[in-house]
């Protein structure tokens, strides 16, 4: 499976996402013109000024990637880069990023640099390269999905950011704040691979990035590289426990406690075991409501991701 054929010089459909306001943005559109100016590329920028303007300039890009036989590119943040992927997925474009976000796990792992203009020398030079995909309910998630306390951690830290500002230790507070308020433990019903199992867990987290694996100390690290997604159910406990553990991902060890189960899957299914229509799912970042049961898989599709052979920092864990 290959996408559509791309002009030997494709051009490049780059959604920009400055809505927030910052001078990141800014900074990102001089080194693409800049970049694309000293490459004798053409491009075409869709800046996104306001959240109701992404998904018609991103339908707007990839119609026009179609066209040209371009590329479409995401520059922002996770959300930014999840939701022009959602859209890429499928159409037989080939995809590219330029990644303007705090971690940026999907780049890393695929050896595009955090800077600017060194990832779009990615773009000017590299070729697409296949990568997976998982889809949670059809929705994408390249780096992770989540149910639970995972999810809620997220969903308040965004709260506390929008009232306090954007600053780590706000970050911080949240998810003190979370943790300690704690999780109503989910009664799942999980089936995958001709297997079934019931479970008790305060969160559900399903992983396809290997890079964020490794760095937290999963055994299960490299089942993205190997077609597969990852689940990690953590064992209900206390507040104390649970600030324990985020201590062990933090120092990388948080396959070592007991506590944490995880396995491998290609398609999962996840019902409660009590009614519950629907639930709060995190994919990327992003909250959302999905309808119950919700279906894990990976998708059925690779992402044409234009990025290098070798990607150094995930080559790094491994050795």
């Amino acid at each position: 499976m290959t996408p559509l054929a791309i002009a030997s010089q494709p051009s490049l459909l780059i959604v920009l996402n400055a809505a927030s306001g910052s001078g990141v943005a800014s900074d990102a559109r001089l080194a693409i013109e800049a970049g694309c100016a000293a490459a004798g590329r053409d491009y075409r920028l869709y800046e996104v000024d306001a959240p109701g303007q992404l998904q018609p300039l991103i339908r707007e890009a990839v119609q026009r990637a179609r066209e040209l036989q371009g590329v479409v590119v995401a520059a922002g943040g996770d959300g930014t880069i999840n939701a022009v992927a959602q859209a890429t997925l499928g159409s037989g474009c080939a995809f590219g990023v330029l990644p303007q976000g705090t971690f940026n796990y999907f780049s890393r792992t695929h050896g595009i640099p955090s800077d600017t203009a060194e990832a779009l020398r990615v773009l000017l030079n590299e070729t697409p390269r296949a990568v997976q995909v998982g889809l949670v309910n059809d929705r994408v998630f390249l780096v992770n999905a989540s149910m639970g306390l995972y999810a809620k951690l997220l969903e308040d830290r965004e709260a506390f950011k929008a009232q306090y500002g954007r600053h780590r230790w706000v970050a911080f507070w949240s998810g003190l704040v979370t943790v300690m308020r704690g999780e109503r433990p989910w009664h799942l019903h999980m089936a995958w691979h001709g297997k079934q199992r019931n479970i008790r867990t305060q969160t559900l987290f399903v992983a396809n990035n290997a890079l964020q694996m490794h760095q937290v100390g999963l055994a299960d690290a490299d089942a993205p590289e190997q077609g597969q997604l990852a689940a990690i159910a953590l064992k209900p406990q206390g507040a104390f426990a649970m600030l324990g553990l985020l201590a062990r991902g933090a120092l990388g060890r948080l396959g070592d406690a007991d506590s944490v189960e995880s396995f491998t899957f290609e398609s999962l299914e996840v019902q409660p075991m009590r009614y519950r229509r629907r639930v709060k799912v995190a994919t990327d970042g992003e909250i959302g409501w999905m309808q119950m049961p919700l279906h894990f898989r990976v998708s059925p599709e690779p992402l044409w991701l234009v990025r290098p052979e070798v990607a150094p920092e995930l080559e790094a864990t491994r050795q």
